[in-house]
Order: C-alpha cells, then sequence, then structure tokens
C-alpha cells in the first residue's frame, strides 16, 4: 500500500516541484467554446481529461452555476448548499467527504459506491440524486445560451449538465497549503511542523501509506480499527463488492484541509483531529480485515507516540489547510 511517494518523498517532490506547473485542457470537442488549461503543480499525477469533454471556459462557468444553483434539483438541493467553499467543500458538524482534487479519483462517496470518470459520477448525482427536470433548465430565460455557449447545443440533457459539472469539479484544485509552499522551497516549516512532518512520512507515524503525497491519500479503501464488528451501515466497501474482504473498509479521505473540517472518519465519530490521532496511538480495535499496516510489530497496540509528537503530527497537518482554495473567487457562489 505505498506509493511512489512513500519513504523520503521530499528531495523527488523538490526536484521536480520547484515553481513547475503543468497544465491540462482540450482544444476541439466545445463547437466555438473557449479552452481552459487547468493548473497544478508538476509534483501531482496527470490529470486526464476526457476527450469528449474538454475543459472550457464556458463548460466551467455553466458547471459553477449549476453547483450552487438549486434548480438542478427537484427540492430545493444543491452541490453547494452542502459543500461550503469555506470549510474546504464541507459541511460543518457534516462527516461528507470534501469536494476538492477530485479529478485525480476514481471512486467517490464513502463506501466507493460510485465509480469511473467525474462525467459518470455527475450523471448519478443529476439524475438519481437530484432527479433533475431538464425542462426548468430548458425554459429558463438563461441557461439554453450558456448551454449553447459551452456546448453548441440547442437541446438540454441529463448528460451535458453532467459534463458540465465535471469541468467545475476538475477546477477544484487544492495546492496551495504552507506545505504545497514548501516542497516548492518558498516557505519554511516550522520546527514542530517539519517534526510532524517526519512522523507523518516514516514508519513513526506510518501516515503515508494510506494518505500518500501529493494528494494526501492512495484513494483506496482501508479497515483502520474503528470496530471489531460490522455490520448494517458498518460495512462499509463490502456493502458495494460484497467481497468480505472489504468489511469495515472505508475510502481514504484526503487530508487536505483537514484542520478546518469535521468531524472526521465515516460516521462522525470524531469531532477532533486530536481525537482522530488519538484513536491511532491506542485506540485501534483488531478484527479480520484489519489493515497489516495497522498490525505492524511494535504497532499491535498502537502508534504510542508521545504527547509532544502527537502535538507535531498535528502541527503538521494544519500546514495543509489552503486559503487561497477557500478563498478562490472563480470556485464561489456567482450568485
Amino acid at each position: 500500500m505505498s506509493s511512489r511517494w512513500s519513504k523520503a518523498p521530499v528531495t523527488s517532490l523538490l526536484a521536480v516541484g520547484v515553481g513547475l506547473f503543468c497544465g491540462c485542457g482540450e482544444d476541439s470537442g466545445s463547437g466555438g467554446a473557449t479552452p481552459y488549461e487547468i493548473t497544478y503543480p508538476a509534483y501531482f499525477p496527470n490529470l486526464v481529461i476526457p476527450a469528449d469533454n474538454p475543459t472550457t471556459n464556458e463548460g466551467i462557468a455553466l458547471g459553477r452555476r449549476l453547483y450552487y444553483d438549486p434548480i438542478l434539483s427537484n427540492d430545493g438541493r444543491r452541490c453547494g448548499g452542502c459543500h461550503d467553499q469555506k470549510y474546504g467543500f464541507t459541511s460543518p458538524g457534516s462527516n461528507i467527504l470534501p469536494h476538492v482534487n477530485l479529478g485525480w479519483s476514481e471512486h467517490f462517496l464513502w463506501n466507493g459506491k460510485e465509480s469511473g470518470a467525474l462525467e459518470d459520477v455527475m450523471l448519478f448525482e443529476v439524475e438519481d440524486f437530484f432527479e433533475a427536470d431538464v425542462t426548468k433548465l430548458q425554459n429558463h430565460p438563461e441557461y439554453p445560451q450558456l448551454f449553447s455557449a459551452a456546448f453548441g447545443a440547442e437541446t438540454i440533457t441529463t448528460g451535458l449538465a453532467a459534463k458540465a459539472l465535471a469541468q467545475f469539479f476538475r477546477t477544484q484544485v487544492s495546492s496551495n497549503s504552507k506545505f504545497d509552499r514548501f516542497l516548492r522551497k518558498e516557505e519554511l516549516l516550522s520546527p514542530e511542523e517539519q517534526h510532524g512532518f517526519i512522523i507523518f512520512n516514516t514508519e513513526k507515524g506510518d501516515c503515508f501509506h494510506c494518505h500518500s503525497l501529493p494528494l494526501m491519500t492512495d484513494n483506496g479503501f482501508h479497515n483502520i480499527g474503528l470496530d471489531a464488528a460490522f455490520e448494517g451501515e458498518g460495512e462499509g466497501r463490502y456493502a458495494v463488492t460484497k467481497n468480505p474482504a472489504d468489511l469495515g473498509k472505508w475510502k481514504t479521505p484526503t487530508l487536505r484541509n483537514v484542520a478546518i473540517r469535521g468531524p472526521y472518519m465515516h460516521d462522525g465519530r470524531f469531532t477532533s483531529i486530536e481525537m482522530v490521532v488519538d484513536h491511532y496511538n491506542a485506540g485501534v480495535q483488531p478484527s479480520p480485515t484489519l489493515d497489516p499496516i495497522m498490525t505492524k510489530p511494535g504497532k499491535e497496540h498502537g502508534l504510542k507516540l508521545t504527547d509532544q509528537e502527537k502535538s507535531a503530527l498535528i502541527a503538521f497537518l494544519k500546514t495543509l489547510t489552503d486559503d487561497t482554495f477557500t478563498s478562490n473567487p472563480n470556485l464561489s457562489d456567482p450568485f
């Protein structure tokens, strides 16, 4: 479960990341729409854009509007209603997963119920979750023109709405936290933050195996010892795969902006980062599907971090907060 960023990734990341940014965009397939290049650090994985949904200014603008407009649903719900930008596109007091860097994800929701390209997932959201009535969009005084500008289409469909949303989701890139600036040699970590990073990124804390750099997630599923038995809503990934080996496994959430959201875990059982660290330190519950990382020699009963080490780890986690992301006007409510 280690990644190519595991072990001492600082030198490899710094070697490619200093001041370098990649872009990903297409210039065909959307009529006269204006191509848009999504920028992200060179140390991020390559962002794959489907050939049939190139990123454009018009598509992003439409997707952003649909993200915040309750017109997309039949009961007043909207993406932006639960995913608040100032909390890293989560909701305070809720355990919903954040809308951040999802262009690099293949599985969505805590148990991975939805999978595939963002277009596929957005189509599920539009048709099944929101139960969208596209006639409301078609009869709207502005949306027909917006869809035409983005896709050159006269008829609005749920598929086109899903494509527009997917384009906006891909622009929700968080890559300017203090830790990112450290990787780019633009800012130094404090001694305590550096100590926390060492704990995070070595066998001492073992965080890096699942929360892999640079996305701070391996986008996989793991049983991290929250419970000793699983049934009902606690079955985790098993509810999707029906594979007994997946009992109690949940998607690894990204740790980007982790300090400004909560509660934590799939059921929101922990209300603070301190409680999460305490779980790993001494609260792991054994079970047949417990991740092997949790039972390494010497760690059968937790990490055994000292209070000073726990504080250092938390200090590092706070460097993952990206104020640029949470205040970016291009991602905010356009209404």
